[in-house]
């Protein structure tokens, strides 16, 4: 089904207040928030009724990050709220770790020994650093001591949408590959890359995975494919921030056989955490 048959025969099915899944399979969605967005108000602020409706659109597991990590400085707060609220649900706490910070290595300890996450996520725009950081070289071989995956988010928003007293360009991955070559036990997950990010060395490290939130066009998904190995393509559909069901038309419009949907909607994202 193409885009322009998708939207037109589904818009009264958007308003409803229940969505079938994607299709039967298990759906791990591996990039969504949680919390007070500084920036507009968002349904995430309810927890447990974005809780629910991510499960009536089929999602049986999402990875969550706090909204409130990117501006506060007490992290082993936001990180202790954010594992409260996840328990006993479909959601896996990914705890926010801000690297301009002292004694951010504290921070990695508790997300991993205290909380039991086995995600962590990065912001060094909003923090305030580049990939270039000391500290990000040394939290590398920490997460990987933890068995921690990072997931690094390259942009919240397009430059252009933002607020012009609070304008923070994309993380440069300029750096990422000749770091990532060096450091092969680490695994890292860029959140919110696009095409034009994907550098052809990205592709090229064993270490590095994706999400599609914001990978854009016509059969995105299937056109990212071909340059991109399939077995390090995860679902990520930047929700609430992202209407959940463009992330839903992405694998819908795209010619994917069963084999790369059951990857791409589970399968890669339960072995990256084993």
């Amino acid at each position: 089904m193409n885009r322009r048959n998708f939207i037109l025969s589904s818009t009264a099915a958007f308003a409803a207040t229940s969505l079938p899944a994607v299709d039967e399979l298990k759906l791990t969605d591996c990039h969504v928030y949680l919390g007070s967005y500084p920036f507009r108000q968002l349904e995430a602020e309810h927890p447990q009724g974005f809780i629910q409706r991510l499960s009536r659109r089929g999602v049986t597991e999402a990875w969550a990050g706090a909204f409130e990590g990117l501006l506060r400085r007490d992290v082993a707060n936001v990180n202790r709220e954010l594992a409260k609220t996840c328990q006993n649900s479909i959601l896996r706490p990914c705890g926010t770790v801000n690297l301009s910070l002292p004694d951010w290595q504290d921070d990695v300890k508790r997300c991993a020994e205290e909380h039991g996450m086995r995600v962590i996520r990065l912001h060094p725009n909003y923090h305030g650093y580049d990939l270039q950081a000391p500290a990000f070289r040394q939290l590398l071989p920490l997460a990987a001591k933890h068995r921690l995956l990072v997931q690094l988010v390259v942009q919240m928003e397009d430059e252009r949408t933002q607020n012009p007293q609070v304008r923070v360009a994309p993380v440069d991955l300029k750096p990422l590959s000749g770091i990532l070559q060096e450091m092969k036990e680490s695994r890292l997950m860029l959140l919110n890359a696009n095409s034009a990010m994907l550098l052809r060395h990205l592709q090229e490290c064993p270490n590095v995975w994706v999400d599609f939130a914001m990978i854009e066009g016509v059969g995105g998904v299937e056109n990212l494919l071909k340059t991109w190995p399939l077995e390090r393509l995860v679902f990520g559909s930047f929700s609430p921030v992202f209407y959940w069901e463009s992330a839903r038309l992405k694998m819908q419009e795209s010619a994917l056989d069963p084999v790369q949907t059951q990857a791409v909607q589970e399968r890669n994202a339960a072995t990256l955490l084993g």
